[in-house]
């Protein structure tokens, strides 16, 4: 079997790429280790740049997002006790963000690619990428004991960390930068409405906390614990207490309680891989970089990267030029660094850390304090919050 571009991974960031690949007339076909059922089982973040929206809008995808989605022109920031709203849009000439759960912006773009008739390989096992670093790479995988070879003009690795694609690039040409944080996120989806309207940010002696969102009537809340903290530990009733401490008075009292349908602990960690091309293999989002979820930019980098590829594949394609490809990673990088600086940020102004002790507790407080008072600090949240130009 031949096509022009392999693209390893199914998530929001493999589907958008072949979709928008399939929109000039570009081959794909997807391979994906998992069922499509656990595909789009996976709970990730909903918070839309301005400039995702206008990539899944590009991809014909953004219909449902359009009549479901939630425009957001600010969030709000917690600390001593009071609650602070930053206006997104007054301070970025009008730019907002859009919650819409991860999950729904896969379901659409696999309901696209179906649509279309395009091809994606699910529960493929043993994917293998070859010959990426000549004129003519391919990739092998199974699929019902039988073995498969796809040739192909270039493959993007879309598998996220845990995929094959970056284990596959030779060691001596790839170097790593990692931060671990000594905390995680232990989360609950819960069918009951927001506390607030918008996202709010809690900086608390005990320790942070979020208000989140999917939709009118599911809510989303999160809280800082330990590294090693057991979910076992958390009941409902334990993690609503917990919650309310955290948040103003306001905030507590808005909160609405009921079973949740779905908790887990995240942890927290920035990584970063570089380069992004090794000859004919392209990395993509959480297969190249992960970043703390406390800037919200995790899907949305993914969107970066696939907007640089496609342009530059567009070009390949096209104009026949190599100069986009070229330049791909060096592009994409800069953007990356600079959403990983603003979410190592955020997350080391609103966390306690084990070390923060009185001193750390005073520096936040006082840098909380200037960002919600000075004009220029809230500006410089806000442009990054909405997403930096490309």
């Amino acid at each position: 079997m031949r096509t022009n571009i392999v693209i390893v991974g199914s998530g929001p960031s493999g589907l958008l790429l072949g979709q928008l690949l399939g929109g000039i007339g570009v081959e794909t076909v997807i391979l994906e280790r998992s069922s499509r059922e656990h595909v789009l089982g996976r709970v990730r973040a909903g918070v839309l740049e301005q400039g995702t929206v206008e990539l899944l809008e590009e991809a014909g995808a953004a219909a449902r997002l359009h009549a479901e989605g939630l425009p957001h022109a600010g969030i709000s920031l917690a600390f001593g006790g009071g609650l602070h709203r930053l206006d997104l849009t007054a301070l970025t000439g009008g730019k907002h963000v859009t919650v819409y759960g991860q999950t729904e912006v896969t379901h659409d773009l696999m309901d696209k690619r179906e649509a279309a008739g395009l091809t994606t390989v699910y529960e493929a096992s043993n994917v293998a990428l070859h010959g990426f670093g000549g004129e003519t790479p391919y990739v092998t995988y199974d699929k019902d004991g039988v073995s498969h070879r796809i040739d192909c003009d270039f493959i993007a690795g879309c598998d996220g960390y845990h995929g094959v694609s970056r284990k596959s690039a030779p060691e001596r040409a790839l170097k790593t930068f990692e931060r671990t944080y000594p905390f995680g996120w232990l989360g609950v989806l819960a069918e009951v409405p927001p506390a607030d309207h918008e996202l709010v940010y809690a900086n608390h002696e005990r320790g942070f906390a979020l208000c989140s969102m999917r939709s009118a009537h599911r809510s989303r809340y999160y809280v800082q614990v330990p590294a090693d903290e057991r979910l076992e530990a958390w009941s409902d009733d334990r993690f609503w207490d917990e919650l309310r401490r955290r948040l103003p008075e306001q905030t507590a009292a808005a909160v609405v309680t009921g079973p949740s349908f779905e908790k887990s602990i995240a942890p927290l960690r920035s990584f970063v891989a570089e380069p992004l091309r090794f000859g004919r293999l392209f990395l993509v989002g959480d297969a190249a970089h992960i970043v703390p979820p406390t800037g919200a930019k995790g899907l949305n980098l993914a969107a970066s990267d696939v907007r640089y590829l496609f342009a530059a594949l567009r070009e390949f394609y096209l104009d026949k030029s190599l100069g986009g490809l070229d330049a791909y990673s060096a592009k994409a990088l800069a953007r990356v660094w600079k959403a990983v600086r603003f979410s190592w940020w955020m997350t080391t102004m609103l966390h306690r850390f084990p070390d923060t002790g009185e001193f750390g507790q005073r520096i936040q407080e006082a840098e909380l304090d200037y960002l919600v008072h000075s004009q220029a600090a809230s500006t410089a949240l806000a442009e990054n919050y909405v997403g930096l130009p490309y």
